[in-house]
């Protein structure tokens, strides 16, 4: 049986923009089998959506907050469900 696709929001907050944080999470994707992007929003919070199986995309913020941990003050996360509109993981604007 395939494993289930889930979809999750993570907003992180700290000093998360002008310092490389949407070019790091791309390429910290390249490493998982996840769909989604990140994006810069106006309040300054940079917004993460992922999806895959459930332990990949649970892997692949964890690897976020880990290697971007100097510049994340809190996160946020959300379960939703997915929409399956992603070919791959992207840098959105």
């Amino acid at each position: 049986m395939a494993a289930s696709i889930v979809q999750r929001e993570a907003l992180f907050e700290g000093q998360v923009q002008g310092v490389g944080f949407r070019y790091a999470t791309r390429h910290i994707a390249a490493d998982f089998t996840i769909t989604g992007y990140v994006k810069n929003l106006a309040d300054g919070r940079v917004q993460v959506v992922a999806e895959g199986t459930e332990v990949e995309v649970n892997r692949f913020l964890a690897a976020v907050e880990k290697r971007l941990e100097r510049y994340i003050r809190q996160v946020r996360t959300e379960t939703r469900t997915p929409t399956h509109n992603f070919s791959y993981f992207e840098i959105a604007f």
